[in-house]
């Protein structure tokens, strides 16, 4: 079965994501909302407090002239004489407005408003009628009013009399009012933006804290830790999302402890066959041995039959090795016996062993030193070699390279290749690139035992490998690379390396 590889990712990312991410987003709509609604709170308050106190000012202004005017010595000569219009322009006057009186072009002695007089404004007076306009210069704001002084007939009506008054009233105090208005507005403005990124880090404290412990919780769980729960606070969605992951992490954790006793029950079921059955084998192995002694003089089928018996003991009794050496590495009993190997002088010891001296192309360089498990790495070299013959085309070659920290080993062969599909698969176990092949000489163990052993051999956070490829000019190419210093210590928490695919 399968194993199950987790990736952690690193935390560090993952918080920085948080703060950019969530948090900085809730602080941003709590405060353009809190600016929002003060601006639009605040802009209607002060526009429509400021028509209100100018709408006051000029009110009173235009009432308090009208009266003034009202109650004016009656005008007994017209046109006025110069002295008329300063008398009239002086009664009028206080200490903060300025007043002009005109006829006809003549004007007061005292004139400091014809100056703001539009044309516009005149025309209004002329026709009788009592006038405003507000203004401003240098910054100041004013209030411009303008009346004709209406003459009584005997007969009760009235006339206008030509006679013109014009007064300029300041609007500082008014202005004053609208300028606090204005600061009241900018520091309610402030005063909500601060209180809205309260509100946001609060919000965001009670929000991303479940969120932050969910995420820890599902590290922890891709991790392996298969017991980490959370726990449900409320009864919202995020409670709901934390009942959720309990009850997921709860069924993970009760199927993958469920998978791994079905696992460890069919790797025990493996070993417990295999030990069994080598107690048989090595009695129908001294029998089979007898067979191949008499079966040159065995007639016909018999002496077939007596060949036959002998191979399939031979296939069997490898097999049933390779399932034990399996078992070793899937309980992780398997260990590395080391010393110092010229590697060349063992590769060649393997091919002589083998018979395959003369079949193979063998580029070995003497004098490369490593310490290794020089039974592992017959083993690798054997299945590497064997498979090439068998399934590729001469000439097999193996070619020896060093570097620094480390041997390679490439075998390779000039037959048609691995087809792309198949190599993703090539070191699975019982893998068998023609399907439709029910049986073979090989087991479908042998590349998945020389990966084993390949991974075995460890210096540091330094692993051995073994990659499977096609060759550009033709056939497949296996490179195995193994730490020249085996059995250096290792970090702790290392991961284990993925099998070498290209």
């Amino acid at each position: 079965m399968s194993r199950a590889r987790f990736v952690t990712r690193p935390v560090l990312l993952d918080r920085l994501r948080w703060r950019v991410g969530l948090r900085v987003r809730l602080l941003l709509a709590f405060a353009s909302l809190g600016l929002t609604t003060t601006a639009v709170v605040a802009g209607v308050s002060y526009v429509h407090a400021r028509n209100v106190i100018l709408q006051q000012a000029q009110d009173a202004a235009v009432l308090t002239l009208t009266e003034q005017i009202a109650q004016l010595t009656p005008i007994r000569n017209l046109p006025p004489s110069q002295a008329d219009l300063d008398a009239i322009a002086a009664e009028l006057s206080d200490h903060d407005d300025a007043v002009i009186a005109t006829y006809q072009g003549y004007s007061s002695s005292r004139d400091q408003v014809s100056a703001v007089l539009t044309p516009e404004l005149r025309t209004a007076v002329a026709g009788g009628r009592v006038v405003w306009q507000r203004q401003a210069t240098q910054g100041f704001p004013y209030l411009v009013i303008g009346t004709q002084v209406m003459l009584s007939q005997p007969d009760g009506t009235r006339r206008p009399s030509g006679l013109e008054v014009y007064r300029l009233h300041g609007l500082h105090a008014e202005q004053a009012s609208i300028d606090q208005l204005a600061m009241a507005a900018w520091l309610t403005g402030g005063l909500s933006l601060v209180l809205a990124v309260l509100l946001a880090l609060l919000a965001a404290r009670g929000v991303l804290r479940p969120v932050r412990d969910l995420g820890r919780a599902a590290r922890r769980l891709g991790e392996g830790d298969l017991s980490t729960r959370l726990a449900v606070r409320g009864s919202d969605e995020l409670a709901g999302v934390a009942r959720t992951f309990n009850h997921t992490a709860e069924r993970l954790e009760r199927q993958v402890g469920e998978l791994r006793r079905m696992e460890a029950d069919a790797r025990r079921f493996v070993a417990d066959v295999s030990h069994e059955l080598r107690t048989p084998l090595a009695a129908m192995t001294a029998v089979t041995d007898v067979l191949d002694e008499e079966a040159p003089r065995l007639p016909g089928d018999a002496g077939r039959a007596a060949r036959l018996v002998s191979q399939e003991t031979q296939n069997l009794t490898r097999l049933v090795n390779d399932l034990i050496e399996v078992t070793r590495f899937d309980s992780g009993t398997a260990a590395l016996t080391l010393d110092e190997v010229d590697v060349a002088a063992a590769v060649r010891a393997t091919l002589r062993a083998r018979g395959w001296a003369e079949r193979v192309v063998a580029d070995l360089p003497p004098g490369v030193l490593a310490r290794l498990d020089p039974r592992r790495l017959d083993v690798i070299v054997a299945n590497l070699v064997g498979n090439a013959l068998r399934h590729g085309a001469p000439p097999v070659s193996v070619r020896l390279g060093a570097e620094p920290d480390w041997i390679v080993l490439s075998i390779g062969d000039r037959g048609p290749g691995l087809d792309p599909s198949v190599l993703p698969h090539v070191f699975d176990r019982f893998y068998k690139a023609d399907s439709a092949r029910s049986r073979s000489e090989g087991s479908g163990l042998g590349l998945a035992i020389a990966w084993e052993n390949a991974r075995l051999h460890r210096a540091g956070a330094r692993w051995g490998s073994l990659v499977a490829a096609n060759d550009p000019a033709g056939g497949a190419v296996f490179t195995l690379r193994l730490p020249r210093r085996c059995g250096d210590p290792a970090p702790p928490g290392g991961d284990r390396p993925e099998r070498g695919r290209r």
